[in-house]
């Protein structure tokens, strides 16, 4: 195994023999599924480049260009969702039809769906011919974070490899190297903030993501003094949008780029990048808020730990003092009503709700459960 692949799964020990034994003997079809920030996308590409290497006139050129972020191999072809929601017509062009062409170079092409489970049945359906009966030089890699999105008939033609959390340590030591200027007690408490997603733990270390981490716990401290008034919650409604309305600039340029090497008629192709812009901001939105209540719900999870003197659990270890300070006559049985409703509108969230009455109605609710 090379040092990119052992890298890769350094905490995936399960995941690490799968690929150790596809290397050697690779099936046409993979399904890495598990957790976000579990270090699935970064395997995927390890696994792709040892894959393209097999049979290359120079492997280590070939692995190298493979390893590369975009990759300038002709040989792999990565597909990620332009928004929320994979597009057919580019799974039909880039993968279906795709992996009918010999390797332009080698003995292999491999194919890589990011978030599968954002294919729409259409997508799938489509795929299954050639999950079923691929080229021998073909190999797909879909990668996913919710494998129950995904149709049986797709996951059983596929060798699953599972991906497990990133306990609190590893992503704690990925941080100190990623930032090694952030307060240790603050990349502690984002390694424990971040649910074993180590991509998270880094934005709560940028500017954004501790703006982000604030607001979240001024609505709950807010809550908790019974002083939501003033509305805390347009900070975390703020901060999704300014994150979405990047990721669809971000999305729209990608796609702008992409489009220019395909025909067609150009008002087609300015509506295709529109639209391609618009799902990923509404995707990043979405993720954003979802996070805030995350981190929301930490707070009052951690003042119950506070309240019941189990203070080993904490995850906000930096903020030692105002939990102590708002868990003073708190009953942990309010603080786990609360983190409840936080779950709940987390929930309601994926179902197109009205955010910004979603957020307000939460809040009060909260509010009136800890008084």
């Amino acid at each position: 195994m090379t040092a990119a692949l052992s890298d890769a799964t350094e905490h995936q020990a399960a995941a690490r023999a799968a690929l150790e034994a596809g290397v050697a003997s690779p099936r046409h079809a993979y399904l890495f599924a598990g957790p976000r920030g579990a270090g699935k996308r970064r395997a995927a590409r390890a696994f792709a480049a040892e894959l393209l290497a097999t049979g290359a006139s120079d492997p280590d050129d070939a692995r190298r260009r493979a390893l590369a972020e975009p990759s300038p191999h002709p040989d792999l072809v990565w597909v990620a969702p332009p928004g929320t929601q994979h597009l057919v017509d580019e799974v039909r062009e880039r993968v279906i039809r795709g992996a009918a062409y010999r390797p332009f170079e080698g003995a292999r092409r491999v194919f890589v769906i990011e978030a599968a489970e954002a294919m729409g049945d259409e997508s799938q359906n489509a795929l299954l011919k050639t999950l079923e009966e691929p080229p021998p030089f073909a190999h797909l890699v879909l990668l996913s974070a919710d494998p129950s999105g995904l149709l049986e008939t797709v996951t059983s033609r596929c060798q699953p490899v599972r991906f497990v959390p990133l306990s609190p340590e590893a992503v704690e030591g990925a941080l100190a190297e990623a930032a090694p200027d952030a307060p240790a007690e603050e990349r502690r408490a984002a390694a424990r903030l971040c649910g074993g997603d180590a991509e998270l733990a880094r934005f709560l270390l940028t500017d954004g993501g501790r703006e982000l981490r604030r607001a979240a716990e001024a609505c709950a401290r807010a809550a908790r003094a019974d002083e939501v008034g003033e509305a805390p919650w347009l900070a975390l409604l703020a901060a999704g949008e300014e994150a979405g309305s990047q990721a669809a600039a971000e999305a729209s340029a990608r796609r702008a780029e992409r489009e220019e090497a395909l025909r067609g008629e150009r008002g087609r192709r300015l509506r295709d990048v529109e639209e391609a812009g618009r799902r990923a901001g509404r995707r990043r939105r979405t993720e954003v808020l979802d996070f805030s209540l995350a981190l929301t719900s930490a707070w009052f999870r951690d003042l119950i730990a506070i309240a019941e003197g189990a203070r080993g659990v904490v995850m906000n270890v930096d903020r030692t003092g105002e939990l102590e300070a708002d868990a003073a006559d708190l009953d942990p049985r309010a603080a786990r009503r609360a983190a409840e409703l936080v779950l709940d509108t987390r929930r309601r969230l994926r179902v197109n709700v009205a955010e910004e009455l979603a957020f307000e109605a939460l809040f009060y609710r909260v509010a009136a459960c800890l008084h």
